[in-house]
């Protein structure tokens, strides 16, 4: 999640009052954003190991997924992202290769091997041999990942009316919001459709 802004209000949010709404301020100082980067484990409903930065380059992205895999060294991980250019990195590449200690020669980035295109490290990354490996969303369809969802919550219960000091501020809230969420609002999401079939 990019570009959350750490808005500080000019002025007090007016509080409720008999037949009147809640009345926040409409100006404010912008002290700048924070990335959000957040896996959500679908089983249990938590938000695991997030990484709240400046940025969201390939390496920032790679560094999230390594400390990821360093909570269960041993265990099969399977990560569920969108078509994001970061989720298909080079660096991506590698780290999985090491984790998975293959040693083929990966090639070079735009040239040859497993590194030359997005589509050649999309094979590789979703490779079922792996024991870590990507599952991709297909495009503009990012209500199939269920992180999405929960950055909906994010923001309604957090970042739409919040009060930002600074981007400190916003990042130590968001952590703290994901450690409230994790110990009292955490359950897998149950996705009901009553519709008309979806039709291909």
């Amino acid at each position: 999640m990019t570009g959350i802004q750490a808005l500080e209000r000019a002025h007090s949010t007016h509080p409720m009052e008999p037949g009147k709404p809640e009345r926040p301020e409409f100006e404010y100082k912008r002290h700048g954003t924070q990335t959000l980067i957040a896996n959500f484990e679908v089983a249990t409903g938590r938000v695991l190991n997030p990484t709240v930065g400046q940025t969201r380059t390939e390496q920032d992205f790679a560094d999230h997924i390594r400390r990821t895999i360093a909570t269960d060294p041993q265990a099969q991980w399977i990560f569920v992202a969108d078509q994001l250019n970061t989720h298909k990195s080079e660096a991506l590449v590698r780290l999985v290769a090491e984790e998975c200690e293959l040693t083929d020669d990966l090639g070079e980035k735009g040239k040859s091997g497993v590194l030359k295109s997005l589509s050649t490290r999309e094979a590789f990354l979703t490779c079922a041999t792996h024991r870590i490996r990507f599952v991709y969303t297909p495009k503009h369809a990012s209500w199939l990942n269920q992180v999405e969802i929960w950055f909906s919550i994010l923001v309604r219960k957090l970042l739409r009316r919040g009060n930002f000091t600074s981007k400190e501020d916003l990042r130590q809230r968001i952590l703290d919001f994901i450690d409230y969420f994790n110990q009292t609002m955490a359950k897998p999401f149950k996705w009901t459709y009553k519709g008309r079939p979806l039709v291909c």
